[in-house]
């Protein structure tokens, strides 16, 4: 059901031009639908910054409930921003105080950029963990992207995620392990999800917290899990919020980067992701640059137009599925609270009814 451009965000225009439905504020208040209030903690570097609030936005957009999206973007202020990117996020974005204070019914954290080995060093963790620690108070569901799975995980259960020998990179098969889970309900049992790390939570550690996983690969490793209660915290690994090009955006910056002096090594190939016939354009782009490189010239320009003709994405509709019945479980527990202030049939401490009982938090929210 429709998101509805809330503020002047330029993501709304654009997601209008590429054919999502969004409503305008007076075409919104004239729909007998009630409101779902969802926030974005976006933590991601400034060329990702908008592209990020695009794809989740989109995900969100395209779930099924019948309810309107209101978006709620904001960022965390310790990170190092370039005027533009600040400029942007003055403008568009809202400060965490007045998020804290209207409340959200759901709220989404994306990755960020690390530096440091231990993710307690880094700039964003105590502002991260403010948010963290208001949303299990205060938020029905929290969806954790990546860098921010790892975060929770870390912060709540002590679990520190390891380095990989290799950064797990490409698109990947995964298969349901929990089938009767309702994050996973009619959802493909096999399935590709993209990937970009260097390091990971493995299923023994997410079982050692009390955790479940719902799918996993053989490579890849875990995805999809969720909290001890089946629903409070949801932790993604992969990124099924990427668009096709993503990975070849991001294989551009490492071409970039190898260029530049950053890297000493070309990058590889992002796992099942292009066909042998592009493989074979970026092998002889490889010697082009190489040579360009050695004779002091300047290097081609990827052939990135030629490459994005023959990509495929083989995960959106199942990221979006996911992100359905997740958002359906949200519009459902928030339904029943605002029945019944006192959530009367609803146990909080396994709001969807699975048997768990680890939890003692409610589904309470600070928005009416």
């Amino acid at each position: 059901m429709p998101l509805v451009a809330n503020s002047r965000l330029p993501t709304f225009e654009r997601l209008r031009e590429q054919g999502q439905t969004v409503l305008d504020r007076e075409r919104a208040r004239h729909q007998d639908i009630r409101e779902l209030h969802i926030g974005l903690l976006n933590m991601m570097p400034d060329a990702a910054l908008s592209a990020t609030e695009r794809q989740f936005f989109r995900l969100v957009g395209e779930s099924n409930p019948i309810a309107q999206f209101h978006m709620h973007p904001f960022t965390v202020p310790t990170l190092a921003r370039h005027s533009a990117a600040e400029a942007y996020i003055s403008t568009f974005y809202e400060p965490f105080e007045r998020i804290r204070e209207e409340g959200l019914d759901a709220l989404i954290i994306t990755g960020a950029n690390v530096t440091q080995p231990d993710l307690a060093a880094e700039p964003f963790w105590g502002p991260l963990i403010e948010v963290i620690d208001w949303a299990e108070q205060n938020v029905t569901s929290t969806l954790c992207s990546c860098l921010a799975t790892h975060a929770v995980l870390q912060f709540r259960h002590g679990v520190q995620r390891r380095r990989l020998d290799h950064k797990c990179w490409g698109v990947f098969d995964h298969r349901v392990v929990e089938p009767a889970h309702p994050l996973v309900h009619d959802v493909n049992t096999r399935f590709d999800v993209p990937h970009s790390r260097f390091n990971e939570i493995n299923r023994d550690q997410f079982e050692g917290a009390g955790l479940r996983v719902l799918a996993e690969g053989e490579e890849a490793g875990v995805h999809l899990a969720v909290s001890e209660d089946g629903f409070r915290i949801v932790f993604f690994q992969g990124h099924p919020e990427y668009d096709t090009i993503s990975l070849l955006k991001e294989y551009k910056r490492e071409v970039a980067r190898f260029i530049q002096g950053q890297s000493q090594n070309f990058p590889p190939f992002p796992a099942n992701y292009f066909r042998i016939r592009d493989q074979a354009v970026l092998n002889e782009y490889q010697d082009r640059v190489r040579h360009a490189l050695s004779t002091d010239a300047k290097p081609p320009e990827l052939p990135e137009a030629l490459l994005c003709e023959s990509l495929n994405n083989t995960w959106h509709d199942t990221g979006e599925a996911v992100v359905g019945n997740w958002i359906g479980q949200v519009y459902q527990i928030t339904h029943q609270a605002r029945r019944h202030p006192f959530m009367e049939g609803i146990n909080p401490a396994d709001p969807l009814g699975l048997g768990y009982a680890n939890s003692d938090r409610g589904a309470d929210r600070t928005r009416p």
